[in-house]
């Protein structure tokens, strides 16, 4: 006589996906060696009014001189790097989770700026670029006027 087994696609599933990612990550750390090279890209907020574009670009660790700032086709291109103060010959590492090395953050503006009146500041690890917008992409309010 035949054996009824019951299905259950979802377990089955769940039994492909687990194996999925024990052999993608690894069984021996959460957080394998492999992702340990990925870049690292500051987080930026880009804001706009009517006269003009803000970024602010989180950079902690860098210096201003070792920022640079393009725009080029209306693309706004961060460029840095983060360097390693001094290593410390008495300590003995195990794990450095601190990123030190190059990054690039490129930004599709959202419409036309002046490139000659650009001004970027630094403060307290926070890079601020002001794009004031050239005039004609600037917001212009036409007044609806009542024929007579």
């Amino acid at each position: 006589m035949a054996e009824l087994t019951l299905w259950r696609p979802f377990q089955e599933l769940r039994r492909e996906m687990d194996r999925l990612f024990q052999e993608f990550f690894g069984t021996k750390s959460l957080f394998p060696e492999r992702w340990e090279s990925i870049e690292w890209v500051p987080a930026v907020d880009v804001s706009e009014t009517d006269k003009e574009v803000i970024v602010k670009a989180d950079l902690p660790g860098v210096k201003p001189e070792d920022i640079e700032i393009n725009i080029v086709d209306n693309v706004l291109t961060i460029k840095g790097e983060k360097k390693r103060e001094a290593e410390e010959k008495k300590e003995n590492y195990y794990r450095v989770e601190r990123y030190y090395g190059s990054f690039m953050r490129a930004i599709q503006l959202p419409s036309e700026v002046d490139v000659e009146k650009v001004k970027a500041t630094y403060k307290d690890g926070v890079l601020k670029v002001v794009l004031p917008k050239k005039e004609e992409a600037q917001k212009k309010v036409i007044k609806v006027e009542i024929e007579k």
